[in-house]
């Protein structure tokens, strides 16, 4: 399940086969000239209406915390995914308390019982992805994050996640150690698809990284132009404009 930044990106994926999208927080911070962690909820949901407008395929939405502490204001954005229209979203249980930047267990728990209250109690069932955030956050500690997504599975999340999960034998072992769908981030090192999947890994995604890898081209093209004076680019630029021109419409 990839990561689309912006309605371009969005139509391309599709365009290209994929069966569902889920947005990307850094990638749509990215596209507005910021950091991850900089967009508003309000700015969140538009952009995840505006995605799911634009494709004929499920869209999930990578809603961080869902911008609150307390699960009353977790389900409230639930309750406006819904309303964008989204097939899925998470939530995670990273506080963005540098102190203290994980939920104590007991309110993580909370925090994903009350979304999935909302999620699971309208006509469309929602799919609820509940993140911990540990081994992203400076927290290496696989023991405790089986434990957190063993909890949020028992709150009612769909799909579980641990984002930083690398090592197949780490992967496996979570994977053993829940009864849900087991989504596994896209990074360096990380197993192939196909070895992901023979241990029963159930979905990727890859974050942020198409957005950095559109961003790196960029990057490359400006210093050929900057620094050479070359246009070497604009063969690799023909790669992504037929293919475009295919999936883009004029209206």
């Amino acid at each position: 399940m990839p990561n689309p930044w912006d309605l371009g990106s969005a139509k391309l994926l599709e365009s290209m086969g994929f069966a569902a999208l889920a947005t990307t927080s850094g990638g749509f911070a990215a596209s507005l000239g910021r950091l991850d962690g900089s967009v508003t909820r309000d700015e969140a949901i538009t952009h995840s209406h505006a995605i799911v407008s634009a494709v004929n395929v499920p869209v999930s939405a990578d809603l961080e915390n869902c911008f609150a502490d307390d699960p009353d204001g977790v389900a409230a954005t639930i309750v406006m995914a819904l309303e964008a229209g989204l097939a899925g979203c998470s939530v995670e249980d990273y506080s963005r308390n540098d102190g203290d930047p994980i939920y104590e267990l007991g309110l993580a728990r909370d925090r994903v019982a009350a979304a999935a209250e909302v999620a699971h109690g309208s006509p469309v069932h929602l799919v609820l992805t509940g993140r911990a955030e540990n081994l992203i956050r400076g927290r290496q500690d696989l023991d405790d994050t089986i434990t957190r997504l063993q909890a949020y599975g028992e709150a009612g999340a769909d799909v579980l996640f641990a984002p930083g999960l690398s090592a197949l034998d780490d992967i496996r072992r979570v994977v053993s150690s829940v009864d849900r769908p087991v989504n596994v981030l896209v990074r360096p090192g990380l197993p192939t698809v196909s070895e992901l999947a023979e241990v029963g890994v159930a979905r990727i995604s890859v974050g942020g990284a198409f957005a950095w890898a559109a961003l790196g081209g960029l990057v490359e093209a400006g210093q050929e132009l900057l620094n050479s004076g070359t246009y070497g680019f604009s063969e690799r630029a023909a790669l992504g404009r037929a293919p475009a021109g295919s999936a883009f419409t004029r209206g």
